[in-house]
């Protein structure tokens, strides 16, 4: 979890410098989900984020260096330097894609699930979305058809309490967007401390196992809060200042450096050492990776469609 905070702690820095094209999401206070559920995954199993999914390609292994070199646009990122932060991939490691249409790739994920029932290959596909995407029609439809087939599936709402700008609880008839409906697909309600690190691997671990075994797919609502705004760029001016004070206080991260005090697993000076050469570390992977070289101009026509489809479907 310390590696991907400092990660996109220095991806924010980057992005203010001008050295990132285009939005950027970041999941600051919610790394305890991706790293939770990533320690139940298997090297067999898949998983799918959305747009601020660069905790979870990290969390499943995708090394550092190419997913900073996709963000600022180099040679050697995980998409040639092309893809850029909505649409980290990284199929190498099972972590096969950050969607940026909100609830589009959960049937994509329930579609991989299907594959793995056919295949017989024991796969489990983890599907992460936000509260928002609960009132979309793709979720439940795709819940739905996997609740009915009992796919190999773990549906994780990633409940930050924001959809965008909009309060979640403003635009949904129920206190919890997802546990509160998973009864209507004959599923368990399941709502765990997103910033319990310990506590979502277990449920993860719980969810996985059923899925493993044939007995169905798992929706699990993890409550969280992101630290800073929707994206990079938003300010978050529209959340009142005691809120986010509350939530940083309950930081994940705070949270398990002092739960590892308490226990005698690590010292405070320690973790303090342990958080300035991570993020040194950081700092010299950014400067490695500003040296490299952008792409060719001509690679932006490899990736395309054979047949020219991308000139008819633009």
């Amino acid at each position: 979890m310390l590696r991907i905070r400092q990660f996109e702690t220095k991806l924010d820095v980057l992005y203010r410098q001008g050295r990132v094209r285009g939005p950027a999401h970041l999941g600051l206070g919610q790394e305890a989900i991706a790293v939770g559920v990533a320690a139940a995954l298997g090297p067999g199993d898949a998983s799918l984020g959305t747009y601020r999914g660069h905790a979870h390609a990290l969390a499943r292994g995708a090394s550092e260096e190419a997913v900073l070199r996709e963000l600022l646009g180099r040679v050697g990122g995980v998409c040639g330097g092309k893809g850029g932060s909505m649409h980290i991939t990284s199929v190498e490691h099972g972590y096969y894609g950050s969607y940026a249409i909100v609830g589009g790739h959960i049937p994509t994920a329930v579609g991989m699930a299907w594959a793995s029932r056919i295949r017989g290959d024991g796969g489990v596909t983890a599907c992460f979305f936000g509260d928002g995407t609960t009132n979309i029609g793709a979720f439940h439809e795709a819940v739905n058809l996997a609740a009915v087939w009992k796919l190999p599936a773990v549906f994780v709402c990633e409940n930050n309490h924001y959809m965008e700008y909009t309060p979640i609880g403003d635009v949904i008839p129920v206190e919890r967007p997802a546990a509160d409906r998973a009864p209507a697909y004959g599923l368990e309600p399941l709502v765990v401390d997103g910033n319990d690190v310990a506590a979502v691997r277990e449920v993860a671990r719980a969810a996985v196992e059923r899925a493993r075994r044939g007995d169905g797919p798992t929706l699990v609502e993890a409550t969280t809060y992101r630290l800073t705004g929707h994206s990079v760029a938003d300010g978050g001016a529209y959340r009142h200042p005691d809120e986010v004070s509350a939530a940083r206080a309950r930081d994940p991260l705070v949270r398990l450096a002092t739960d590892l005090a308490r226990s005698g697993e690590m010292t405070v000076d320690q973790s303090e050492a342990l958080v300035a050469r991570v993020k040194g570390e950081m700092d010299a992977l950014a400067a490695h990776v500003l040296a490299e070289p952008a792409p060719d101009a001509a690679a932006a026509w490899t990736g395309m469609w054979s047949d020219g489809s991308s000139t008819w479907r633009n």
